[in-house]
């Protein structure tokens, strides 16, 4: 065949231009299947004479053999020259031609196409030419008489500007000034018009789109064409262009505005009711990856506050409910989705409690909080529950239905994402529920696992929640109890502290005792107190301070009392207290000074707690807080 190959460029290059067998040895060359074999010639010149000829035969036929060779790296940088590209370029200034035949056009978007393919050398010579005028021109042509050609216009003139324009930033920004957006707009509005008609026209039309988001920042559409990507999609039967109207509007809609423009454009209805009409079709890979696609796209969209809230009146809510039944897990996951995303305030939140939607998002749990089942699910069930578990009104109800049994069992699953909002849902359920606090301080699988997670997790969101969640069971369990005892400004001095505790006070310990006799809790909190936000410095001093009043006065058993001082001492409380003075002394807040004062009176009811404050010089630290500094200058 090479050899066939090397007879038949030696002919056409000894062949007078105007000689009748061109023709023919050009269209015997681009009928050649592999364009690898021309790699060791020299042809370029030889074909810039071809597509000069008068003829307007051979120069379609040569446009067409440089086509195909040029599908050859090789040959792409061979023919990437000044002059033939500027010959290409001329050509094209005159599309339409007179007699309105498309094949000439066709043949050299073609090979121009084929000449920029992953060749930037060839794109700066056309934007030197400033033939990217030219090419952007072509995007004009509307209307071609050559119907037999019209097709295949459509998709070269889709190729050719998709690989210039894949040269990058500056390529697309000039193309965005040289007005291709408004030029795309003209194209999209006619095959919006008859989607099915011009099904073609749209997909060669969208891709530059496409190419133009990715390399131009920040680039929004206009609205109207927004919406005719909403309506293409609601019309399309076609997956690849119902995937490229997904892809686009999912850019779009990053933007609040957007999301609020599709959501009254009634996008997300669109897409469950297509999703419905074909979600049993969804058997590939492919058919899979375009529905979840889909429903992301529902998702973002409520993610805005105006088009969520706007969505709330709509049946789209319904809609998402219902999908809770779904056996689909795309469709199942989607509806919870959609629904924690509703429940972003608390008349949403109390209106899910009150129709029993709850109690559906419930049994999805119950069906699905095991070690092997869907981790996005979960994430998805425990994102909502946790937000409807905010409202003060719902936390009963939540509780009496059944949530904190249903989701104990997930404390097996170590997933990061699951257990830091499984951790997260906790902590909002016991918010002021101080049954439940001292219920869960004593149930010593939770305790165990918060300790190992507070230590050994390497996702700081989940390290963070360990902690918060065992300082707020402390917290909504005895605050309420001990409250009396907390110091506050004008308080007696430290040392008489304890002596004001009143001995009368009575309340049962055993969830306390049972909670700080698992390892590694007195250090836990201890910890806390060096965390890098303010918020858990703050809770860990609540905490250090309840187990003081708890344990170290004068109504508290010995040897309770002495283990919880062995205990802050071997974890170094000083030190710790030493370093968070340190560190953040400069931006406490009034609150956190005073639980600090606090915590440190509390603490030096104990003789052997005072020595050790001392060893870290705790009196004169606290001397040293700005906010402290600045009360004793007024």
């Amino acid at each position: 065949m090479a050899t066939e190959i090397d007879e038949l460029i030696e002919q056409l290059k000894t062949t007078s231009v105007s000689a009748a067998n061109t023709t023919n040895l050009l269209c015997e060359i681009s009928a050649t299947k592999d364009p690898k074999l021309f790699d060791k010639h020299e042809l370029a010149e030889c074909f810039l004479g071809l597509t000069k000829c008068d003829d307007t035969n051979v120069r379609k036929e040569a446009a067409k053999c440089i086509a195909e060779i040029t599908k050859s790296e090789v040959q792409r940088k061979k023919f990437t020259k000044r002059n033939i590209i500027a010959a290409f370029l001329e050509c094209l200034r005159h599309v339409p031609t007179p007699d309105g035949s498309m094949e000439l056009p066709i043949q050299i978007c073609r090979a121009l196409g084929n000449i920029c393919y992953l060749n930037d050398e060839a794109r700066d010579l056309i934007l030197e030419l400033e033939g990217d005028a030219v090419l952007l021109r072509l995007l004009d042509i509307t209307t071609i008489e050559d119907a037999t050609n019209a097709a295949q216009f459509i998709k070269v003139r889709g190729g050719l500007l998709s690989n210039y324009l894949l040269g990058g930033e500056g390529l697309a920004k000039r193309a965005m000034e040289l007005g291709v957006m408004k030029k795309l707009q003209g194209i999209i509005d006619i095959g919006a018009s008859n989607v099915e008609q011009h099904e073609d026209l749209l997909l060669n039309t969208l891709p530059l789109l496409s190419i133009l988001t990715e390399n131009v920042a920040d680039l929004n559409f206009e609205s109207s064409l927004n919406i005719q990507l909403s309506r293409i999609l609601a019309a399309s039967i076609n997956p690849d262009l119902a995937e490229m109207c997904l892809e686009l509007l999912h850019y779009q809609a990053e933007s609040d505005e957007v999301k609020l423009i599709l959501a009254k454009d009634g996008l997300c209805e669109t897409i469950y009711n297509l999703l419905e009409k074909y979600k049993t079709l969804a058997s590939t890979s492919e058919a899979r990856a375009l529905m979840k696609l889909a429903c992301e796209l529902i998702v973002l969209i409520l993610t805005g506050d105006d088009s969520m809230h706007y969505l709330y009146t709509t049946p789209l809510l319904k809609n998402m409910v219902d999908w809770l039944d779904s056996t689909d897990i795309d469709l199942l996951t989607t509806g919870v989705l959609a629904l924690g995303n509703f429940a972003r305030t608390d008349s949403h939140c109390i209106y899910f409690v009150e129709q029993q939607t709850m109690n559906k998002l419930l049994e999805v749990l119950a069906k699905n909080n095991g070690v092997k089942d869907d981790v996005r699910l979960q994430h998805a069930l425990l994102s909502a529950l946790r937000n409807l578990v905010i409202p003060k009104p719902n936390k009963n109800a939540v509780i009496q239905a059944g949530l904190v049994q249903t989701i104990l069992p997930m404390l097996e699953i170590h997933q990061p994402p699951v257990v830091f909002k499984l951790l997260g849902t906790l902590r909002m359920t016991v918010d002021g529920q101080e049954k439940l606090a001292l219920e869960l301080l004593k149930n010593k699988t939770l305790i165990e696992q918060l300790v190992h997670w507070s230590k050994s997790s390497d996702y700081a969101g989940v390290t963070g929640e360990s902690l918060r969640l065992m300082a707020w069971l402390i917290k909504h369990a005895y605050l309420s109890k001990i409250a009396y005892a907390l110091p506050r400004k004008g308080d007696a001095p430290a040392e008489q502290i304890a002596d004001k505790i009143p001995l009368t006070q009575d309340y049962d310990r055993s969830s306390l005792s049972e909670f700080l006799a698992n390892e590694g809790t007195v250090e836990a909190m201890v910890s806390m107190l060096t965390a890098q936000h303010l918020v858990m410095q703050n809770e860990a001093l609540i905490a250090l301070c309840i187990l003081s009043v708890v344990y170290l006065s004068q109504a508290s058993e010995a040897a309770q009392a002495q283990r919880l001082q062995d205990e802050l001492v071997k974890c170094e409380v000083g030190k710790k207290l030493a370093e968070l003075i340190s560190k953040s002394s400069d931006t406490m807040t009034k609150e956190i000074v005073e639980n600090l004062q606090n915590c440190v009176n509390l603490l030096k009811s104990s003789e052997q707690l005072v020595a050790h404050l001392e060893q870290h010089n705790i009196n004169e630290l606290l001397k040293s807080i700005p906010i402290l500094t600045e009360y004793c200058t007024l």
